[in-house]
């Protein structure tokens, strides 16, 4: 499942590429989609702004419309010039659509609706939690919402959107490696100072690898590699996809295990994040 910056850096693509110009093409092979595009049709507004919301990115048309997509684990949006050859094939294609200078695609989008503002504040938007890439980040709110979760392990509890929005299964892993907690540990026996200092870094991070910077970008996203602050691009990462390779700290195996109802994948280091305590 792509991480919050992830789709914050699409969303910020999107919003520069396609902010302000005129639909003049919109297809979809979801039926549902369509017959929502049926009676509030697309073609000929504007596209208002691209946004992030937590996990799922928001293009907001004129006229109240806007279309919401999550990417779950396989899906993506790419942006091209009109008549450029598409990376993907077209039986990939999702959701569609086009101005006269970009054509955004949707592949393997498995989540997509057209809905109003106060639909979209009802439906899954509404219930995420505090965003960590929002301007007005509640910190408080989620550290409130976390300890709601109190009796998950704090690698399950970090993924829980309604807790905090943005924490996807790299984050999760770097950021509990960072803290030297275990990810099997009860989220109970974090004290707050620990977990405010793990949000913090996890807002921290997020943000840095928000920023778009590429100029390519505007042509095109292909989603861009993350990093936890290691200048060497062979050495981004601490833990995630390191499983059996040394600790970058102390030299131990980074070890890896399947979490959770959901088999979500983690990586920890068992000397620099103990496992807890039986008992």
């Amino acid at each position: 499942m792509p991480e919050g910056d992830t789709i914050h850096r699409a969303a910020q693509t999107m919003n520069r590429a396609l902010k302000g110009d005129r639909i003049v093409s919109f297809e979809t092979g979801y039926a549902h989609v369509a017959l929502a595009n049926e009676n509030a049709p697309v073609v000929g507004r504007t596209v208002a702004l691209v946004e992030a919301a937590g996990k799922h990115l928001l293009v907001r048309f004129s006229g109240d419309l806007v279309l919401r997509t999550h990417m779950r684990m396989n899906g993506s949006w790419h942006l091209y010039r009109p008549g450029e050859r598409w990376q993907k094939p077209a039986s990939d294609m999702r959701v569609c659509f086009a101005t006269e200078r970009f054509v955004a695609v949707g592949f393997n989008v498995p989540d997509a609706e057209l809905v109003s503002t106060q639909a979209i504040l009802r439906g899954p938007v509404g219930e995420l939690g505090p965003d960590l890439l929002a301007p007005d980040f509640d910190a408080a709110e989620a550290l409130r919402r976390l300890r709601e979760r109190a009796e998950l392990p704090l690698g399950e509890a970090l993924l829980r959107q309604r807790s905090v929005a943005g924490i996807g299964n790299v984050y999760k892993s770097e950021l509990l490696f960072l803290a030297g907690l275990s990810p099997f540990a009860k989220l109970a026996t974090a004290s707050d100072d620990a977990l405010t200092k793990l949000l913090a870094n996890a807002r921290r991070l997020l943000q840095a690898n928000a920023r778009d910077t590429s100029e390519a970008a505007i042509v095109t996203y292909r989603g861009l590699r993350r990093t936890t602050g290691r200048a060497d691009p062979g050495e981004r990462l601490y833990a995630y996809g390191r499983s059996g390779k040394p600790c970058r700290n102390c030299g131990a195996a980074i070890a890896f295990a399947k979490q959770g109802l959901e088999a979500r994948v983690t990586y920890w280091c068992p000397r620099c994040q103990p496992a807890p305590v039986s008992g």
